[in-house]
């Protein structure tokens, strides 16, 4: 940029109102956050470039589009970017992505984010899920040691759904008409050992079917099951072959010498006071705010941290 210009534009800052000048604030912000963005992504190829379509290793440099490195690849002959094969391909604004972590950090709202990164309310909504889009499936390999389970309930919610209802459209939240299951919640699977590893699921009922599904590839052999006495709990511990210990909240009891549940639902707790500043969640959202809640409930000084958070929404391992 020549100096004659570099003077008109100076000159024009003069006469900007004060939320324009927050814009422009905003906007130079971001730009210089666009170079430690694009660095943190195009770090994924720092021991090697792989190709997402064919997995192949052997790859060229193919130049540059829209500030990252272009490759291609010698087997298939596709080109391809860091980005490529990621939730958060094709999305604009890169400058802004680790405020946009930062959000999911910090656990903003959709208005909170949306005001803090000068976006509009629809692209905040995209950005969350997408970014969520990796973290949700990030479960644990298996629960060691005493495990606890138990299920919890969230109304069903079509938030955002603007026709094509079968009920008639109420107030943000709300409450189902009738306690436990029935077709107004939707239950929720949780599984936490003494260690804090959780895991947790959206599921369609709640059978000893379905809980043996649900709990089989986190449960190994050795592992002892704690519950609150259910049934259907009890039919999934048998089918599974693993050692259960139930324990009779309808009578009281709530501790059993080692065998309780307190965990799992002082979770439960903790989740549904998280989400209740939400106002609301979608059904069809619900495991993105599992997943969401889950990497935040690490030990306190140990959640995930902005970049960690762009490194999960890329796929990468934390």
């Amino acid at each position: 940029m020549r100096k004659l210009e570099l003077k008109r534009i100076t000159a024009a800052l003069r006469h900007l109102t004060p939320d324009q000048r927050k814009s422009v604030a905003v906007e130079l912000a971001a730009l210089d956050a666009q170079s430690a963005s694009t660095v943190f992504i195009e770090g994924r190829f720092a021991c090697g470039a792989t190709c997402p379509h064919c997995k192949s290793m052997h790859v060229i440099r193919n130049g540059h589009a829209n500030g990252l490195q272009r490759y291609r690849c010698r087997e298939c002959c596709k080109t391809f970017s860091a980005l490529t094969g990621t939730p958060l391909n094709r999305l604009h604004k890169r400058g802004k992505w680790l405020d946009q972590a930062q959000a999911l950090h910090d656990g903003q709202t959709l208005r909170e984010t949306a005001r803090a990164l000068r976006i509009h309310l629809s692209t905040a909504h995209r950005w969350r899920h997408r970014f969520l889009a990796a973290p949700k499936t990030v479960q644990p390999q298996a629960l060691t040691g005493i495990a606890e389970a138990d299920e919890t309930m969230f109304l069903l919610s079509f938030k955002g759904k603007r026709s094509g209802l079968d009920r008639k459209a109420r107030k943000r939240g709300g409450k189902a008409t009738q306690r436990g299951l029935s077709h107004e919640q939707v239950p929720v699977l949780v599984a936490r050992n003494r260690a804090g590893a959780t895991m947790d699921c959206v599921l369609k009922a709640m059978d000893m079917a379905t809980l043996s599904v649900a709990l089989k590839p986190f449960l190994t052999k050795d592992v002892v099951l704690c519950t609150d006495g259910s049934k259907a709990f009890a039919g999934a511990a048998r089918k599974l072959g693993i050692e259960h210990h139930a324990v009779n909240l309808s009578a009281g009891i709530r501790v059993d010498g080692a065998w309780h549940v307190q965990n799992v639902n002082a979770y439960h707790s903790r989740l549904k006071a998280w989400v209740q500043k939400f106002r609301g969640v979608a059904t069809c959202y619900l495991d993105n705010y599992l997943g969401w809640f889950r990497a935040l409930d690490r030990e306190i000084g140990n959640r995930p941290k902005p970049q960690q958070w762009l490194a999960m929404a890329i796929g990468e391992t934390v």
